[in-house]
């Protein structure tokens, strides 16, 4: 890799990559797993290098990578999501927690020019968000360790170099998880490629892996339960702000122009309210990313172990997909039948939304982090209400204070349905306090934030008339009660246990 790339400005840095990620404008680039010489143009540039430590040739850098992932989903959302996974997933543990020897044999090769690829391998069949039911796993074996298991899902489940794989240990009756770095060569194998969608230009499969690793590569992580895992996984939960900010930018200034553009009649599509209607939620959708990917900045350090701002992080990652994916509804409401049409030369929206859609998914389902959200707060209630935590707790006290959303209803036993729903509702209360936090340190346009705000005040009694839906029956009564779990209490376990708000 060139010198040079290491001495320019930060804004030097992005304007470099911007010039050859407009390359991979999604209007016009194939819709195709990303070849490795489209994958070596953007290596050239420095996409990696903010990742990587300086004395393993990087820039070392938490804002350049929320800004390289901002620009690359800008002009290709799914390339924002291809870079976020290599540098904050597969990369980023190593740099924090793998010894010497290991940091000194991988990291610079990916400080270099060549287009290596780096994967997470965790998710299994049988096995989604449930980590505690993998079945992968490792024993300690002369000169290091054996690995054996299947895992699917993964990015570059075909053309990955280099793994990082979760793996357990069940031997002598005590469950121990480990984590390690595999090269391809040593035992990793796509039994299967699957066809996703969208995000067509990362490849999925399925892998068997049989691999026997060094010592030095099982990364000093792990122990006897998977907060590590959690841990692991938040910083793309993060970068979900930056992706969807590059995202919606794109997404409401074409929305305008094929509004301002499509005659209906006399009049532009513009002209029509309800049209404009949906303009005003692609922009507040938008506003809000923004909003986030502020936080995510500035707020953030993705450098650093990121574990005390889980709570921030689910509500990052939940409000910021439901974002994207509400918004590309939107756009492709306002194209109509042209929007369902694939390349379709006057806008992206059948793309946009096929692109969107998984976000709510990966990465933790956002029913999954919104539930755990919910269960971090009432670990934390002290006596009060959630209602009140709410009012006293730094992450959503300025919102509740300055805009009184009604969260009375969240005062009462919460099942499991309500765990969920009231986890939405926390983390909407999250996003007005970020809005308002980014206004006032930016100067923000005041207009942009009333209805961004006025949104997420609709988002939260949309909440509370779920909450009315549920007291009316709608799950009906005839379920075997002993399977209830009690109420208002912890059940998930990938939740941080220490008493930090």
């Amino acid at each position: 890799m060139s010198k040079a790339l290491l001495s320019l400005s930060t804004n030097e840095f992005i304007a470099g990559i911007e010039s050859v990620a407009s390359k991979f404008d999604s209007a016009t680039y194939p819709q195709q797993n990303l070849p490795a010489d489209d994958w070596a143009l953007l290596v050239g540039t420095g996409v990696l290098l903010p990742s990587l430590p300086r004395e393993y040739g990087g820039r070392d850098s938490h804002v350049e990578m929320c800004r390289v992932v901002e620009t690359l989903s800008e002009w290709n959302l799914p390339l924002g999501m291809f870079t976020t996974i290599i540098t904050g997933v597969a990369l980023r543990p190593i740099a924090l927690w793998a010894g010497e020897e290991a940091k000194q044999e991988v990291l610079p090769l990916f400080a270099g020019g060549d287009p290596l690829i780096a994967g997470f391998a965790s998710t299994e069949p049988g096995c989604g968000s449930a980590m505690s039911s993998m079945t992968s796993t490792f024993e300690e074996v002369d000169g290091g360790y054996r690995i054996r298991g299947r895992k699917h899902w993964q990015a570059f489940s075909f053309s990955a170099n280099w793994w990082l794989v979760s793996a357990k240990n069940d031997e002598h009756g005590r469950r121990e998880y480990g984590y390690f770095i595999v090269k391809r060569s040593e035992g990793f194998r796509t039994a299967e490629r699957y066809e996703p969608l969208g995000l067509k230009v990362i490849d999925y499969g399925l892998n068997d892996i049989d691999a026997v690793v060094p010592r030095h590569r099982r990364i000093q992580a792990g122990g006897r339960n998977l907060k590590p895992m959690v841990e692991m996984l938040m910083a793309s939960r993060a970068m979900m702000a930056a992706m969807g900010c590059g995202f919606l930018r794109r997404v409401s200034r074409e929305a305008h122009e094929y509004a301002d553009g499509r005659q209906i009649g006399p009049a532009p599509l513009s002209a029509i309210r309800f049209a404009r209607y949906r303009l005003a939620a692609i922009d507040s959708s938008y506003t809000i990313c923004e909003a986030l990917n502020h936080h995510l900045q500035t707020r953030l350090n993705i450098k650093a172990d990121m574990l005390g701002s889980f709570p921030a992080v689910q509500a990052i990652k939940t409000v910021a997909t439901d974002r994207m994916l509400s918004a590309a509804h939107h756009y492709q409401q306002l194209v109509g039948g042209e929007g369902y049409r694939s390349g379709s030369p006057t806008n992206i929206s059948a793309q946009s939304f096929l692109d969107a859609r998984v976000f709510t998914i990966f990465d933790g389902t956002n029913d999954l982090l919104s539930q755990q959200l919910t269960e971090y707060c009432l670990a934390r209630l002290d006596g009060r209400s959630l209602s009140g935590f709410l009012a006293e707790w730094p992450l959503t006290a300025p919102g509740v204070i300055t805009h009184r959303p009604n969260l009375s209803f969240l005062d009462r036993d919460l099942k499991q349905e309500h765990l969920v729903l009231a986890g939405r509702a926390i983390a909407y209360v999250f996003a007005i306090c970020e809005v308002m936090r980014w206004a006032a340190e930016t100067g923000a346009d005041p207009d942009r934030v009333r209805t961004a705000i006025a949104f997420l005040k609709h988002d939260i009694a949309g909440v509370a008339a779920e909450f009315d839906l549920l007291d009316t029956g709608v799950l009906g009564t005839d379920g075997d009660a002993t399977t209830e779990p009690p109420t208002n209490t912890v059940i998930s376990r990938s939740i941080p246990v220490h008493a930090q708000t």
